[in-house]
């Protein structure tokens, strides 16, 4: 009987531990954020947008965000869906194609003449949130162009204010941040017409 009674005890206890386990995590990714096009080229361009660097304090699965100048905070139960380095470059390519209307936008080499593609680098210096207000993108780019033309080297620092109080906000200012990038790497590479 005295055994019966340990082994409910015990399986009672294992039980109570179960249903208190640890929250599910949920999972984020920047989106594009363009739509339409700025024009038709007459033929449609090539481009190719070469791997990112982003700051190693948010190179992490963990979403980071600022709770002070000095302070930073890692939510173990907010993560990215994937990695930071090949998130940023896919939501490039997808703003590009639609800023340039030109399907030939990639981070992988896509056929055709390789030494005809724009080629573009991406620095992100800064990946900034505080959950509720804003968000910041500070990213260095350059544009090289087909043949011997000097590269197009920019720095476009934005900003977003958050919609709501949580990360789907930030997620959210943050891809609209990065759509303002895409837009000043897409007039570097197709300059507005003279009017």
């Amino acid at each position: 009987m005295m055994r019966i009674s340990l082994s409910l005890v015990v399986a009672v206890a294992v039980a109570a531990l179960m249903s208190c386990a640890t929250p599910k995590a949920d999972f984020y990714t920047l989106s594009q954020e363009v739509q339409g096009a700025s024009g038709q080229p007459a033929t449609p361009i090539a481009v190719l947008v070469g791997p990112g660097s982003v700051p190693e304090l948010v190179d992490r699965p963990q979403i980071v965000v600022r709770a002070g100048v000095n302070h930073v905070t890692f939510d173990e139960f907010a993560r990215w869906a994937e990695p930071l380095k090949s998130q940023i470059p896919r939501v490039f390519v997808a703003d590009l194609s639609q800023l340039l209307n030109s399907p030939r936008v990639s981070t992988l080499p896509i056929g055709g003449d390789a030494a005809a593609a724009w080629r573009v680098r991406i620095d992100v210096q800064r990946f900034d949130a505080l959950l509720g207000d804003a968000v910041t993108v500070d990213v260095l780019w350059s544009v090289l162009p087909p043949g011997k033309a000097p590269p197009i080297i920019g720095r476009t620092i934005a900003s977003e204010r958050c919609a709501g109080p949580g990360y789907d906000a930030a997620v959210a200012a943050w891809s609209r941040a990065l759509a303002t990038v895409s837009r000043a790497i897409a007039a570097g590479i197709m300059p507005a017409p003279p009017p």
